[in-house]
């Protein structure tokens, strides 16, 4: 969990595009986008979507996986 704070952090600061891989209503989901923001101690995060530009509230617990592109 650590490792993925690291890469929250590092993608939110630099703009770098990440792959996001996440539960979403029980399934494994992969996107593709840029993260706005980061809240490690409330345990959310921004993700804004590359295909619909729309900003995704989530929770850094939801998290499976965060990839440079």
């Amino acid at each position: 969990m650590e490792q993925i704070n690291l890469t929250l952090i590092e993608a939110l600061h630099t703009n770098q595009k990440v792959y996001l891989t996440h539960y979403k209503r029980g399934q494994c989901i992969t996107e593709t986008g840029f993260i706005q923001f980061v809240d490690s101690l409330g345990g959310r995060f921004i993700f804004i979507d590359e295909v619909f530009e729309l900003k995704n509230k989530m929770r850094l617990s939801e998290l499976i996986d965060v990839r440079f592109t």
